[in-house]
C-alpha cells in the first residue's frame, strides 16, 4: 500500500513513547485488521489472527493470546496494545440471530477487556455509528445519548458498556461506512453491479461518512502509539471517520466516476423502496471533533480517500 503510518520520533524525556509497539489485532483478517497489519511499519510487531485462529467468544484463547503478547512484548522492551476489530457485522442477519451477535459483539469484548485489565494491557475497541438512533440533525458527539434501533446496534452498544465498565485501560473508537480491499462492502458491491446492470437505484435519504479502512488503520496506529507511550487521550470514547458526509446514492455515483462509468446510471430512491429486516440510521454522521481535539490526525475527506482507494486497488476491483 502507498499509505504509511507515522513513525514516532525518539523522545529522551519519555522512553515509553520511543519504545517499539507490539500489537495484537483481534479480528485481524477483516477490513480494518488486515490494513492494520499491512500498514504497521518496521517499529510495530503485529499479530493479526482471524476468527479461526483466535475466536473472541472463547475465553481460553483470549487469555493465552493476551498473556503471550504481554510477556513477549515486555521481554523485548516493547509496549503491548490490543486492538479489537472482531465483530458480527451482518446487520440484517443479526435481527434473527441476536444471541450470536451478542456473543461476538458484547460477550467477546467483555472477556477480552477483563483479560487486558488483568494483564495491564491497553485495549482499543472499534465500534459503530449504529449505537445511535440516526434521528439527529447534526453530527453525533461521543457523549450523545445512545439509541440503537437494530440488534446489531444493541449488541455493539452492549459491547461498549462492557469494555468501559471492565476496569481495563481502554478506548472506544466509533467509525462508520467502512470499505476496504478485504471482505465485502458497499464499494465492492457497486463495482459488481455496475458490470451487471444498466441502471441502479440507491437510497438517497441516509447520510454518513464513508471511511477507507486503510485510513482508519493509520489513525488507529497513531492512537496505539500514543497509548503505548502512556499518552492516551483523556477522553475514552472517540469518533473517527472519513471527512465530510454524503448519501449512499452520492457515494455510489462517486464509485461510478472512479470506474469511468456514467454516474447518471445511478438513480436516487427512498429507503421505503428497499425494506430491510434491520432499520438503518437515517443520519449516521459522527463528529470527528473528539479525535482532533485529542491531538490525533484527522482522516482525509471521504471523496479524496475514495480516489486513493481506486488508485491502489482499482485494477483488482475491475478484474
Amino acid at each position: 500500500m502507498s499509505l504509511a503510518a507515522p513513525e514516532t520520533d525518539v523522545d529522551p524525556a519519555n522512553p515509553r513513547a520511543s519504545a517499539g509497539l507490539s500489537l495484537l489485532v483481534v479480528g485481524g483478517t477483516g477490513q480494518v485488521g488486515s490494513d492494520l497489519a499491512a500498514l504497521a511499519g518496521d517499529r510495530v510487531e503485529v499479530r493479526a489472527p482471524g476468527s479461526a485462529e483466535l475466536d473472541v467468544t472463547q475465553a481460553g484463547g483470549l487469555v493465552e493470546a493476551v498473556s503471550q503478547l504481554s510477556t513477549t512484548a515486555r521481554e523485548a522492551g516493547r509496549e503491548p496494545v490490543v486492538v479489537n476489530a472482531a465483530a458480527y457485522t451482518a446487520v440484517d442477519a443479526a435481527e434473527e440471530h441476536e444471541e450470536r451477535a451478542f456473543a461476538v459483539n458484547a460477550d467477546g469484548p467483555r472477556m477480552l477487556a477483563a483479560v487486558c485489565s488483568s494483564r495491564r494491557v491497553p485495549l482499543i475497541h472499534i465500534s459503530t455509528d449504529y449505537v445511535f438512533s440516526g434521528s439527529a440533525q447534526r453530527p453525533y458527539e461521543p457523549d450523545d445519548p445512545l439509541g440503537p434501533r437494530s440488534a446489531y446496534g444493541r449488541t455493539k452498544a452492549a459491547g461498549e458498556d462492557a469494555v468501559l465498565g471492565s476496569g481495563a485501560l481502554a478506548w472506544i473508537v466509533r467509525t462508520a461506512w467502512v470499505y476496504g480491499a478485504a471482505g465485502s462492502n458497499f464499494v465492492k458491491t457497486i463495482v459488481r453491479l455496475e458490470r451487471e446492470r444498466e441502471t441502479l437505484s440507491v437510497v438517497d435519504d441516509q447520510r454518513g461518512s464513508p471511511t477507507w479502512s486503510a485510513d482508519l488503520a493509520v489513525g488507529l496506529l497513531e492512537l496505539a502509539r500514543r497509548v503505548a507511550g502512556g499518552e492516551g487521550p483523556s477522553r475514552k470514547v472517540l469518533h473517527c471517520t472519513g471527512g465530510g458526509e454524503t448519501t449512499w446514492f452520492s457515494f455510489a455515483r462517486a464509485v461510478f466516476e472512479e470506474l469511468g462509468a456514467d454516474p447518471q446510471r445511478v438513480r436516487p430512491c427512498g429507503s421505503d423502496e428497499f425494506p430491510r429486516p434491520a432499520p438503518r440510521p437515517a443520519y449516521s454522521v459522527l463528529s470527528n471533533a473528539s479525535w482532533t481535539e485529542s491531538g490525533l490526525t484527522p482522516l482525509r475527506p471521504w471523496r479524496e480517500a475514495l480516489t486513493a482507494f481506486f488508485a491502489e486497488h482499482g485494477a483488482a476491483l475491475r478484474a
